[in-house]
């Protein structure tokens, strides 16, 4: 029962971690809360929603919430931030900025729903169970953690092994000083928000398959998740996020099946406190928080 519900706890994670990450790399490189990325993750489930329900092929509706999410938050980025980085006014401005952005897109979300509960047809995903030295294992599982280890992997090769990603990370240690090597902090700053939204896009659509369950509201849980998660891997670093994001996948699924109902978040927010009293900066996080740091 344990190794079960360790094993549904990996595959929850490996989709916290998705969003987590996204969250995590524009907090990196900006130093701001982009609370407007709860509504781009339940954007993503809705176009995937929509994609299927007319007559599309599943995996043409994952491409379109990624691309979708993408080019949603790199418009919030164009409408809510560029005019704080001009006036200095980043940290606060932008929370309240992000929070305005973020119920524009659910109130559209709400008006074309109706603020009904959406769901997938039926048939959308195979329904298939597989025995495995006494575990049960879903194809659906299977998909939702192969798409996220790949999703992870890409990533992460695109901001360590990349031209593309050394300037994400020149940008984010000083982003005056990339300007005189020639990089432009702004054309950095798209990529990596349209990176995040995809990313929060990717883990929409699999928690809308796994729960079939799409409504207006459903990024708002996943953003206090998402906070959690990058507090507690610590602030700016990416494996730090992966980490906790697997341990708080654990953590929760644990909690849910051997204790009441109810005391899942409070046993999960003790075991936050009580880890930050250890390591106050995180799990992986260093003092200067804030910073990608990878291979050089």
């Amino acid at each position: 029962m344990i190794a079960q519900q360790l094993l549904n706890g990996i595959v929850v994670g490996g989709v916290y971690a998705l969003f987590a990450l996204g969250f995590n790399l524009v907090f990196g490189i900006q130093r701001i809360l982009n609370l407007a990325h709860g509504a781009v993750f339940m954007a993503g489930a809705f176009t995937a929603w929509y994609t299927v329900v007319n007559g599309g092929p599943l995996w043409l509706g994952f491409l379109l919430a990624m691309a979708l999410s993408g080019c949603l938050s790199v418009l919030i980025e164009l409408v809510c931030f560029r005019r704080l980085r001009r006036t200095g006014d980043e940290e606060f401005g932008a929370i309240i900025s992000s929070i305005g952005a973020s119920l524009v897109i659910m109130t559209i979300a709400q008006r074309i729903s109706g603020t009904r509960i959406v769901r997938f047809p039926f048939d959308t995903f195979p329904i298939q169970i597989y025995q495995v030295a006494g575990l049960r294992i879903s194809l659906l599982q299977l998909f939702m953690a192969a798409a996220a280890f790949a999703l992870v992997v890409v990533m992460a090769w695109f901001v360590y092994r990349t031209p593309w990603g050394r300037r994400i990370r020149a940008v984010t240690e000083n982003a005056r000083a990339a300007m005189l090597t020639g990089v432009n902090p702004n054309a950095v700053y798209r990529q990596t928000y349209f990176m995040a939204g995809a990313l929060a896009g990717a883990a929409g659509v699999l928690v809308g398959l796994a729960f079939n369950s799409i409504h207006y509201m459903m990024g708002e849980p996943y953003l206090l998740f998402g906070f959690v998660i990058i507090i507690l891997g610590g602030l700016g670093s990416i494996p730090g996020a992966l980490l906790a994001a697997l341990l708080f996948g654990m953590m929760q699924t644990l909690t849910i099946a051997f204790l009441p109902t109810g005391l899942t978040n409070a046993v999960i927010f003790l075991g936050l406190f009580l880890i930050l009293l250890l390591r106050p900066h995180g799990l992986l996080g260093r003092e200067e928080a804030g910073q990608l740091r990878g291979r050089r």
